[in-house]
């Protein structure tokens, strides 16, 4: 697939089939993740890969509630784009765990001052490669959907992965066939959101 019709089709796919998904694409995946840029070539991420059907029992009834929490504080949209949203969204939450295949995208806790210097923070070396995970699952027609809502229960989700306390979750990814159609998203117009040179 042509590197900028995977780019440009890559949207966010919440439904999917019961088919599941071969290790060696799951590999393939995780390859391109790695090979993502990170600050001073450092490569923060860490990658835990659930398809046990019991761990992913827990980690949906984790999602569920993370999500029926995350929606009683978040501003209530009425437009069409944000009910879609919503009802795809609420779809994901009540079916994660029939998704095949469910990553965790896990990073350090380090801070983002050294000696008193701004560097930035951690994640700006993790979502490359959680964006080249979702390129490459493109690329084999496999659909992904970045969320982060699962850090409500943040705590809980590390105890049941067994995964250190020094280390969070900057994403998980839902990896599995889709059950809707690939396309080019509605977005913001670029132009009307760009400068040069000086801000305008």
């Amino acid at each position: 697939m042509d590197a900028l019709e995977a780019i440009m089709t890559t949207r966010a796919i919440r439904r999917f089939t019961a088919e599941p998904v071969s290790d060696d694409d799951v590999w393939t995946c995780l390859r391109a993740a790695q090979q993502a840029p990170s600050g001073g070539n450092v490569q923060p991420t860490r990658y835990l890969v659930v398809t046990d059907p019991d761990v992913r029992t827990a980690v949906g009834r984790l999602y569920r509630s993370a999500f029926t929490r995350y929606t009683e504080i978040a501003p209530e949209r009425t437009d069409a784009a944000g009910l879609r949203i919503n009802a795809s969204a609420n779809h994901l939450a009540d079916t994660l765990a029939s998704v095949p295949v469910i990553v965790f995208f896990l990073m350090p806790r380090l801070p983002s001052l050294v000696e008193g210097v701004d560097i930035g923070p951690v994640h700006a070396s993790v979502y490359p490669a959680v964006q080249n995970f979702c390129l490459a699952a493109r690329a084999l027609g496999l659909g992904t959907t970045l969320t982060t809502v699962i850090r409500v229960h943040h705590a809980e989700t590390l105890d049941l992965l067994g995964v250190p306390d020094r280390w969070e979750i900057a994403a998980m990814v839902p990896l599995g066939h889709p059950a809707e159609k690939f396309s080019i998203a509605k977005r913001r117009e670029v132009s009307k959101l760009t400068s040069f040179n000086r801000w305008s």
